[in-house]
């Protein structure tokens, strides 16, 4: 699959049906970051009349693990892909539209080349800031991501 922002959306829409109607929405794809922007709205408030962090954490994860998505494809190996520990902080009240982007592309492709040389797990560590209209960051996920190329 090529990856661009309409296939994964549509993707999402299919495989990940609670992300989609929260809103979460794929708006540009490289090789090395992957933007995603969320709107406040109804669907994923919290009575402090601000998004959710359940649906910012649902926002802040999908740039990196299209990231991986797209290295592994790239990579043209079975990887396995999963993530193993996540953290958390919130600054300010997430209100508006949130972009949160993942600029760990390379990371990903030299854990995945390492895997393939030692046969062995590797574990990265990608961070996704969430950015609302006036640039000012409003929380920040460190995603865990084991990748292991399989045999």
């Amino acid at each position: 699959m090529k990856f661009t922002p309409k296939k994964v959306n549509l993707f999402n829409l299919i495989k990940l049906p609670l992300a989609y109607l929260g809103g979460i929405r794929v708006r540009s794809i490289t090789d090395t970051e992957v933007v995603v922007s969320i709107k406040h709205r109804w669907m994923n408030q919290n009575p402090f009349n601000s998004m959710f962090w359940a649906a910012q954490g649902m926002a802040a994860e999908m740039p990196t693990g299209v990231l991986v998505m797209k290295a592994i494809t790239d990579s043209k190996r079975k990887v396995s892909m999963l993530v193993t520990k996540q953290e958390a902080e919130f600054y300010k009240k997430a209100t508006g539209r949130i972009l949160f982007s993942c600029k760990g592309g390379n990371e990903i492709r030299e854990a995945i080349q390492k895997s393939i040389e030692t046969g062995e797990g590797q574990v990265i560590v990608l961070t996704s800031e969430g950015v609302n209209k006036d640039g000012v960051v409003v929380s920040k996920f460190q995603f865990h991501w084991s990748l292991r190329v399989k045999p």
